[in-house]
Parts: structure tokens; sequence; C-alpha cells
């Protein structure tokens, strides 16, 4: 950063404040005691609100010790054992979760930064799930140890990457803690899957809730650690203040911005992990209080942390008492009415006409420190296409002929070929002994009978059905992503995915039977209708409609997770690893709908392959060139949406195979061309491959495809984040 940058902020920050009416001090003073008054009502609400027919009067007379409540077993039970505690706990985490969020924005100056959406809340609850799994760990200070130990990977690693070249680019940031949360998330999921027991316990505990709080003891215990993280988030706020002007006047002023940022990691890791070790994991809370504080206190940022603090209390408090009312008898999931308020404020966000002020108008492809691109791409050169035509085949057959690029036919006959040798070893590996030779006489119906029912009816159905799955989202990511302009807008990104398959889940408890292929694409269609119209279409802007996708996942996501939470144990595991990614038990019937829509699909995504390539450019050079760009993009989002959808359908919401595809294609195709065939052929060897390591890794013990290409696709999500390829940045 430069000194001339350094004092133009500087000049902006005191312009702000210069700004503000000299009655600004006041309103602050104003809103804040306003927020302490909502606080408290709504403290007082929750602990009248609840089961036991215990009312306010009742609740009131226990408190002052009036009447002899407090000798009343039944008063004692509901309001001292059960409201009085978790009236607390919502407050004390709240506030927490507040405080961190409002940290953590400040320290990137990023709006976007947030706990659950920088992988803390995922680190945390794979810390939780081992200790659980493993260790048999059942007390608020087992789970505050595990949460804290994966909760401090997290944030290292994310904190590692802010700083590293380009990290304070809002976008990426988030995209890595969403890369690091998928990680986490896959290895949480490869343990649970392969326990029922802690499946039961996890899939109500990750949905958030405070149901489960009894008495003081895990209060107690955590206490401590809460309160040495509010301290310290009170004492770095100074300190973080100055950072806000960028490191080198930071060191002017006496401050260490690595320091700071250590200490910042620290306070909202003993923040987060005490709140997910009392009460799961809970999104978007903390962006939406630090969001909020900010609007309110500008840049005072000692008032920001504190009046997150408060926002955050009240808002899980109300949330915990709208939770216990809206579906009586029963308990809504804390952690959906939090997605409810929270994916709305975030859409706010990248819509602000504030953004600027946010770090927000950057183009997502930019690098910090670099110089904007041109505003018009520079044509390739005339000697360019003459090289590229010698660089090409030409095939004849008669009078008719075809050129074919050469690096792109020959990347295209290496991935046939790897195609092949995939789906040879797929139908040989599995579970029980059976040679090689075995394996091709059975493909071919020759041999003992039970060989070739398990080659023929089990293994090849099962691939059949994998190469389609995998083929639908390689093309739909590589479509996605030229659409965007972007090498992270992919189908689960975009919310196609969550959106889907919260689809299939709801079909099925209405209809009674699972497998409705059709439901996929119709919630892939509602979702990206919802997602573009929000965000304002598909335009250059591609960061919108990536975070107005990673709200839409959200609220599908939680949709899911109650889905499951409310049916029995064998009916929810196997719905979950369905929901993981898994083709256990697919085979030819499902895989027809996607064949068909291939057979439909593919060739028109061929036809429109050389208008994607002008779609690169901006708007007014596809136009000049005699492309239509909202036609052509509405054609593309309608062939990815139905493409995922039907993907979904078959083997549930894989992750990252749509991402890895078009990236590893275009590697091998080059970057002049949409590589279309070769983003098929990529995604087909990448399900097969990843279902083949599922059925062999562990002895006796199944892994879903999706888990398999989470736990890979996290650490390739980095490597695309900072991998030194101009193609490949965010």
């Amino acid at each position: 950063m430069t000194l001339s940058h350094v004092d133009t902020e500087a000049e902006a920050v005191d312009d702000q404040a210069l700004s503000r009416p000299s009655h600004g001090r006041r309103t602050l003073v104003v809103a804040s005691a306003s927020l302490l008054l909502a606080v408290l009502v709504l403290a007082a609400l929750s602990l009248s609100v609840g089961a036991g027919e215990v009312g306010p009067g009742d609740v009131l007379d226990y408190l002052l010790g009036r009447d002899g409540a407090r000798d009343n077993s039944r008063l004692s039970l509901v309001v001292g054992d059960l409201r009085l505690p978790r009236t607390l706990t919502a407050l004390l985490v709240g506030a927490a979760l507040g405080t961190s969020g409002s940290l953590l924005q400040a320290v990137t100056r990023n709006p976007l930064a947030e706990t659950g959406l920088l992988g803390v809340n995922a680190g945390a609850s794979l810390g939780v799930v081992v200790g659980i799994a493993f260790l048999g760990v059942q007390s608020g200070m087992g789970h505050l140890l595990w949460a804290f130990g994966g909760a401090i990977v997290a944030s290292g690693l994310v904190l590692l990457i802010a700083g590293r070249r380009g990290g304070g680019s809002p976008m990426r940031l988030v995209l890595a803690g969403s890369a690091l949360g998928a990680t986490f998330g896959g290895v949480t999921s490869v343990i649970i899957v392969n326990s029922a027991e802690t499946y039961d316990r996890f899939r109500f505990w990750v949905l958030g809730s405070l149901a489960g709080v009894e008495g003081y003891d895990k209060l107690t215990g955590l206490l401590p650690v809460l309160a040495v993280g509010f301290v310290v988030a009170l004492l770095i706020a100074r300190p973080l203040s100055a950072l806000a002007l960028g490191d080198d006047l930071a060191r002017g002023l006496g401050h260490r911005p690595s320091t700071i940022r250590v200490v910042v990691a620290v306070a909202v890791t003993l923040l987060t992990a005490s709140s997910v070790a009392l009460v799961g994991p809970i999104s978007f809370l903390g962006l939406l209080a630090g969001f909020l504080a900010r609007a309110v206190t500008g840049p005072r940022l000692t008032a920001q942390i504190a009046l997150a603090g408060l926002i955050g209390a009240g808002v899980l408090t109300g949330a915990d008492v709208l939770a216990r009312v809206v579906s009586r008898p029963f308990e809504a999931p804390v952690s959906v009415i939090i997605a409810l308020i929270g994916a709305p404020v975030l859409i706010g966000i990248v819509r602000s006409r504030r953004m600027g002020a946010m770090g927000m108008t950057d183009p997502a492809t930019q690098e910090a420190g670099r110089p904007p691109r041109r505003l018009l791409p520079r044509i390739p050169r005339p000697a360019q296409g003459t090289k590229e035509r010698s660089e090409s085949l030409v095939v004849r057959r008669g009078a008719l002929s075809l050129l074919l690029p050469r690096r792109a036919a020959l990347a295209a006959l290496a991935l046939a070929a790897l195609l092949v040798a995939a789906v040879v070893l797929s139908a040989y590996a599995g579970q029980n002994e059976m040679s090689l030779s075995r394996t091709f006489n059975a493909v071919f119906g020759s041999g003992d009978h039970f060989d070739v029912l398990m080659v023929q009816k089990f293994r090849l159905g099962r691939i059949v059905a994998g190469l389609t799955a995998g083929a639908a989202l390689g093309l739909a990511g590589c479509l996605t992503q030229t659409l965007a302009r972007n090498r992270l807008a992919t189908p689960e990104l975009l919310g196609v995915n969550d959106g889907a398959t919260a689809a299939v889940l709801l079909s099925t408890t209405l209809t009674g039977t699972f497998g409705a292929w059709w439901a996929g694409p119709l919630g892939a269609l509602a979702a990206v209708l919802v997602v573009t119209t929000v965000s304002g279409g598909l335009g250059q802007r591609g960061y919108r409609v990536l975070v107005v996708g990673l709200a839409m996942s959200a609220l599908a996501s939680a949709v899911t997770q109650v889905v499951l939470s409310r049916r029995s144990l064998n009916s929810a595991s196997s719905l979950y690893v369905w929901t993981s990614g898994s083709l256990n038990g697919r085979g030819y019937s499902v895989a027809v709908p996607v064949l068909i829509g291939l057979a439909v699909l593919v060739p028109l995504a061929l036809v429109v392959a050389r208008r994607l390539n002008v779609l690169r450019f901006d708007d007014s050079t596809a136009s000049s060139l005699g492309v239509a760009p909202g036609r052509v993009r509405l054609v593309c989002l309608l062939l990815a949406v139905g493409l995922a959808g039907l993907a979904v359908g078959i083997c549930g919401p894989v992750g990252f195979v749509a991402l890895a595809s078009p990236v590893i294609a275009g590697r091998l195709a080059g970057p002049l061309r949409v590589p279309v065939v070769g983003s098929m052929l990529t995604g087909a060897v990448l399900i097969v491959v990843a279902d083949t390591v599922g059925r062999v890794v562990f002895d006796g013990v199944e892994v879903p495809v999706g888990i398999v290409t989470t736990v890979l696709g996290g650490p390739f999500l980095l490597w695309v984040l900072l991998g030194r390829s101009a193609s490949a940045r965010v």
C-alpha cells in the first residue's frame, strides 16, 4: 500500500467523522440504551415462554423469592434448571458470536467475514465430533477442548491465507473459508457415516440449539474461557483501529500488525469454540451483528465491538424464543431462524450502495497491489490465429472436413483413455475377491453366475450412473464458470446443488417415496432463479452471484437438516448418506433421465461453445462481435441448471466435481477454448475414481463419493485460490 493511498484513506475516515452531526455521540448512546432495553425485554420473554405451564407471574415470584416460590419443586425445575440457564447461555453465546464477527470483519476489512463463512465453525464441529466418536466425550469442558483444537486450526489457516498476496479480497477470503469448511465437513462426514450412534447425536447438535441446556454445569465450565475472550476483544480494539488504515501507518503508530492479527485470532477462537461447545454451530449471527453494529457506530471500533455483542445477544435470545413457539409442541432449530434472518442481510450487503466503503467494489478477480485490468480485452492478433490454425488437426471424410485444435483433441483422447482405465478399475475393485480375468468374463456375461450378477447388475449399473452424473456436473461447471467469468462460479457455490437436494428431500417427505429425479431440476431452477434475480444477473460482478449463492445454500441446507432431524434414525441415516453424495444402489434406471438429458443438452452446449468464448470479453465487445450476451446467458444458465439438477437426482450433491473439472480440462486443452468435452470427460473420471476409492479405502465400510470429493476438493480449491495462474485467481 502506498503512502498516498494511506493518506487518502485517512482523509476519508476523517471526513466521515467530521461529517457526522454534533449529536452523533448522543445518537450512539440512545441506540445503545434502546438495544440494551430490547435485550432485557427479550431475556424476560425467554424466561416466561416455554413448556411447563409457568407464566411470567410465577417466574417473577421465583426470581424475587416471593411466597415460597423457590421451595416449589416444579418452579425450581422449570425456571431454575431450564429457563434461566438457557437464557443466560443464549445471551453469552450471542454476545460471543457477535463480538467474533465484528473482530473478524475489522481485522480482514471484509464485511463478509464471519465464523461460519470462514470455516471456524466447521473446524470446531470436527473437533467435537472427533471427541464424541473416538473418546466418548460428553462433558462441556471436553467439548471445549476438542472444539478449541479444531477452531484454532481453522482460524490459523484462514488468517494465513489472509496474510498472503491478495488476501484482502473479500471473495477470496470467503471462498478460502468455504474450502476449509468443506474439507472439515467432509472429514466429519467420514466419521459419522460409520457410526450410527455418533450420527444420532450429531444430527440434532449440528442444527444449533439451546434445547439441551440444563443446569449450569457446562456454562460454569466455559464461563472463564468466554470471559477471557471478551476481555481480549476489548483490549485489542484500539490497536485494531490503527490497523484499519494499513500496516504501514499502524507500524508508524507503534503497533505490530502481525501480533494484532494473532491476538484477534486467539479471541475469536476462544469465543467461537466456547459457543460451539455450548450450543453447536450457528452461522450468520456474527455477520449480522457486526454489520448492524457498524451501521450504528461508524468507525468507532470499540463501540462497534461492544454493540455487536449486544446485538448478537438479542438476536440469539429472540431466535430462541421463536424456536420454541413457531412449531409447538416441537422446537425449531435456532440456526434455521438465524439463517432466515442472516441470509437476507448477506444479500443486502452485496447489493448495498455502501459497498465501496466495505471493500466490495473491486472485481473478484483483481489482485491487491496490481494495476486494474483493461476495460476492453486485447483481441488476438492475426499471427496468434495463424499459430492456432497451424496447431490444429484437419479431419476429412469425403467432401466433409472438420478442424480440431491439436492440443484440445489430444487432451480429450488422453481423458477418454483415462476414463476407460477408471471404468475397468471400478468394475474390478470391490470388497469381494474377484480377479481381473473373472471381471472381464463377467462383463461379457460369461463365467460364474454370481460374478455376472455382481458386475453387470450392480457394478456396471453404478458405473453408468456415475459416468452420467460426472459428465453432467462437469459440463454444468464449465458453463457456469464461463458464464460468470469466474473459475469458482460452480453449481454448488451458486446454491443449485443445495436447492436440488432440499427439493428431493421435500418430495420424499410429501410423496413417501425416494428417487423422484424430477424434483432435482425443479429445486435447482428455483434456487438459481432466486440467486440471479436477487444478485442482478450473471454479469461482470460475478462475486454478487457467488455471495447470494452462499446465502441460498445456507437456507437450503437448513431445510435439509430440518427434514433429516424429523425422520426416524434408520431413514435419516440412509438419507444422510445420499445427501453426502452417494452412488450406493444407483443403477441404469436412475441414469436414463440424465442420459436423455445429456443427449439433448450436450449438442446444444457444443453449439453455443463458440459464443461462450466471446462471453469471456465484456458485454460491449461481445455485442460488437454479433453475440447477444443476455440470450446466451439465459441458454447457458438453463443448460447448467438442468444438468446439475439431474446429477443431484442421481447421486445427491457431490461437491467440487463441477469446480475441478473445467479447471483441469482448461489446463489440458489450453486457454483459448471453452473445454466443453474435456470438462465432461474429467467429471466422469473424477466421479468414477472417487466412488472406487470410497468402496475400497476402508475394509467393510463404504465412504460416499461426495465425501471423498469434498475431502479432496477443499485443498484443490485452496490451490486454485493461491495458484499463480491468472486464470485461476480470485
